[in-house]
């Protein structure tokens, strides 16, 4: 078997599926490349800690996501703080160069994106 073939009892994916709430309004932004993209954070839950572990308070992660295709941009954009979304795609690694050398940000690449419910208005 080639180097560069990974065995067949070898798997390897890359998956993100993300349930929570936006933290704040989409923002859209074009590249110098002309591309256009919208970058969004999802706060989501994380599990409980397992019995065995010491007790700790319920907290939350803050996910940077981004959404390059035009429906997923769409959709996106349309979202309100607090309404529930849940989003799909994969992890990526994105570098670019700053004004101190190098910069690296990891994020979700969105590909699929939806509403499960809207916030609750105002009381």
């Amino acid at each position: 078997m080639s180097a560069d073939v990974a065995p067949p009892d070898t798997v390897s994916r890359n998956e993100a599926c993300l349930a929570g709430r936006p933290a704040a309004q989409a923002e859209e932004r074009m590249l110098p490349s002309g591309t256009v993209l919208v970058t969004f954070r999802v706060i989501v839950g994380r599990p409980p800690a397992p019995r065995t572990a010491l007790p700790r308070a319920p907290t939350v992660d803050t996910i940077d996501c981004v959404a390059g295709t035009a429906p997923a941009r769409r959709t996106v954009l349309g979202w309100l703080p607090g309404d529930v979304v849940e989003v799909t795609g994969s992890l990526r690694r994105r570098f670019w160069r700053a004004g101190a050398g190098a910069a690296s940000r990891t994020e979700v690449e969105v590909t699929k994106a939806r509403r499960l419910a809207r916030a609750s208005p105002p009381a």
